[in-house]
């Protein structure tokens, strides 16, 4: 039997080739182009290279300034968890404290975790000054350190009976990554910071978002007797 060859379909996807002339006409023109804006072009190039050698740089600095530190840190550390606070802060002739760090190693990691534990060394010394500036410099994406941070500065804020400030910290603390270990406690701070500027409202409503969420914690008990006395109050 005979096999009936169909014919084959044209392929419209298919680009035809190309007229010779036409291809070194564009050719011909990109050159062109080239010559006349090669001064723009080696510019913009030139610029492009220098960001990525500058980005490059920058990268191993900043890893090995952040090494460096990590390493000088650690003698600051063991003297805050000493409360040997005023080496912690300034260093024992040897060693930096975290204020040195910060000064000379300023772009790195440890610098800023360094504003942390000098923000709490301040705190501890009753320096509430030093210890906002610091304390509010740091920025973290570990949460539960960073609500530390912010609970501690308005505990500074308290101290120098700036109430408003206090309020604005604690409630960051207790937005921040809320959880059973720490966030009552922020929220206790809070609702007495309430109570002393008389917005009882706004305190009942924490000692009630406690009571409701947070059942285990040891802030539980004071917050119902506290809850009690403020609807007292409120009759």
């Amino acid at each position: 039997m005979v096999k009936i060859r169909k014919p084959k379909k044209e392929n419209d996807n298919i680009l035809p080739i190309e007229n010779t002339e036409a291809l070194n006409d564009t050719l011909n023109k990109s050159e062109e182009f080239i010559n006349n804006n090669k001064n723009i072009i080696y510019s913009v190039l030139g610029v492009i290279v220098l960001l990525i050698l500058g980005f490059s740089a920058f990268s191993y600095f900043k890893e090995n300034q952040n090494n460096t530190a990590q390493e000088e840190m650690f003698q600051a550390v063991y003297y805050f968890e000493k409360d040997s606070l005023v080496q912690a802060l300034n260093g024992d002739g040897n060693n930096y404290g975290f204020l040195e760090i910060i000064d000379e190693y300023s772009l790195s990691d440890a610098a800023n975790l360094s504003k942390f534990y000098a923000g709490a060394s301040y705190l501890k010394l009753g320096n509430y000054e030093n210890a906002i500036k610091y304390l509010t410099e740091f920025s973290s994406s570990d949460l539960l350190i960073q609500a530390r941070a912010y609970s501690l500065a308005g505990d500074a804020y308290v101290e120098i009976s700036d109430l408003e400030n206090a309020i604005y910290y604690f409630k960051k603390a207790s937005n921040e990554n809320p959880n059973e270990y720490f966030t009552p406690n922020y929220l206790l701070k809070l609702a007495l910071v309430y109570e002393e500027i008389g917005d009882l409202n706004s305190a009942l409503d924490t000692y009630e978002e406690i009571i409701e969420d947070f059942k285990n914690s040891p802030e539980y008990q004071t917050s119902v007797k506290n809850k009690s006395r403020i609807e007292g109050l409120l009759l």
